[in-house]
């Protein structure tokens, strides 16, 4: 979750020249970098929506409208996000070689450390399991081999990881057992430390890296691509909603047909029970559970849903047509529209400080008095606008005196160390 670097900053692209084989560059356009910042605003609006906003009610309404818009869809557009920042630390256009491409590698590790730490400081807390900063560390640990490839070879990887991972992760959850998790948990520093251990990171938490690597290969090769280009946006305006529409129109068909939906419906249940969410005991888990992924009762038809965390093909392909509309629908706003960036300036503030923003909007949850933490007994749409007026506030003025929210500081000084890499 890091912020997004300066336009100037920014690798310039190739540009032919006429009459020449040579090329000419010139820097990438601010409204994309923006549009990235305002992308991520709202992902942070997304995740306070899953964590402070309305209980689900018995018979639908507002609370359920909010849940299904932003569980799952909020953390995945964060994680396409961050593989588009790595892009802009490894190289937008040309990956960074020799010199270059060690620092760009050794910032990214350094981000990875810090990300851990934080994560695993905010496991120790009452909100357990549900954040995501130590998993963005696993990713970006895990995209280094692929910083160098270029955005056709992203692509085909990222097909890859979503076709064949959600299985292989099914099979592999499949496979342990109780006994196996605690005897792996038990060797485990970050298990023993702060109860999200590696086996967590990479296969059983809420956002594991098998299948979560999708969304970050997705995002490098979106940064690798000239979202300015006419011709780039639209081949994306008929990619993102075609695979929104077949990821859950599909599954919405196929569990129809199978006799599937009724099956699931049983085990959904009691993930939208309001008195359940309510309950301390089960805050941390009853937001965000993957369909059928807890060991010992896993359920292949979670394989066929689209749901929120299900990790199936289907719910990855969803989720990133989503993320991948909303960021080329801002980019294009943002680019045709002026007077939007103007407007919009202290949400695009918001996107700016994610970090900061996110590890505050946790502080201030654990600091509600009396409160279950994940999500908090009062979770309410007033608790909710507030925790997003607020944000967009601090945000505001804040960026009026910096260039970098408190936290962003500390990553990019800590980041600054890899110059001294040779």
């Amino acid at each position: 979750m890091t912020e997004i670097e300066s336009a100037e900053k920014t690798p310039p692209r190739p540009l032919p020249s006429a009459g020449s084989d040579r090329v000419r560059e010139r820097p990438a356009p601010l409204a994309r970098l923006v549009g990235v910042d305002l992308a991520r605003a709202l992902a942070v609006f997304g995740m306070f929506a899953v964590h402070v906003g309305p209980f689900p009610t018995a018979g639908g309404g507002v609370g359920d409208w909010f849940l299904e818009l932003a569980s799952g869809r909020a953390s995945a557009l964060f994680a396409t996000l961050a593989g588009f920042s790595l892009m802009l630390i490894a190289g937008r256009f040309e990956p960074k070689t020799g010199l270059a491409g060690r620092q760009a590698r050794a910032r990214i590790v350094i981000r990875a450390v810090i990300l851990l730490a934080l994560g695993c400081a905010l496991a120790m807390t009452d909100f357990g399991g549900a954040g995501i900063l130590n998993f963005y560390a696993v990713y970006f640990l895990l995209a280094l081999p692929l910083l160098r490839l270029r955005a056709r070879t992203l692509a085909i990887t990222a097909v890859t990881l979503a076709v064949v991972t959600p299985q292989l992760a099914y099979v592999i959850r499949a496979l342990l057992t109780e006994s196996m998790v605690h005897s792996i948990d038990a060797y485990d520093p970050l298990a023993r430390l702060c109860g999200v251990g590696v086996l967590d990171l990479l296969l059983t938490g809420l956002y594991p890296a098998i299948t979560w690597m999708t969304f970050v290969v997705t995002g490098m090769t979106l940064g690798r691509l000239d979202l300015s280009s006419r011709a780039v946006q639209r081949r994306l305006a008929v990619v993102g909603p075609a695979m929104i529409a077949f990821g859950y129109g599909v599954s919405w068909l196929v569990l129809r047909v199978t006799g599937g939906a009724q099956k699931l419906t049983a085990g959904m249940a009691a993930m939208k029970d309001p008195a359940a969410m309510k309950d301390p005991g089960m805050a941390s888990g009853s937001f965000d559970s993957p369909v059928g992924g807890g060991l010992g009762g896993t359920d292949a038809w979670g394989l066929l849903a689209a749901e929120p965390h299900t990790g199936s093909t289907f719910d990855l392909i969803g989720s990133l047509g989503i993320a991948i509309t909303v960021l080329l629908c801002l980019t294009v706003a943002l680019d045709r529209l002026p007077w939007l960036r103007r407007l919009a300036a202290p949400v695009i503030a918001v996107g700016t400080m994610s970090l900061t923003l996110y590890v505050g909007h946790i502080l201030v949850i654990l600091a509600l008095p009396g409160e279950a933490a994940t999500p908090p007994q009062s979770a309410s749409a007033a608790l909710l606008l507030c925790f997003i007026v607020g944000a967009t506030v601090f945000a505001a003025v804040w960026s009026r005196f910096f260039r970098r929210g408190p936290l962003e500081y500390l990553l990019n000084g800590a980041a600054e160390l890899a110059n001294r890499v040779r």
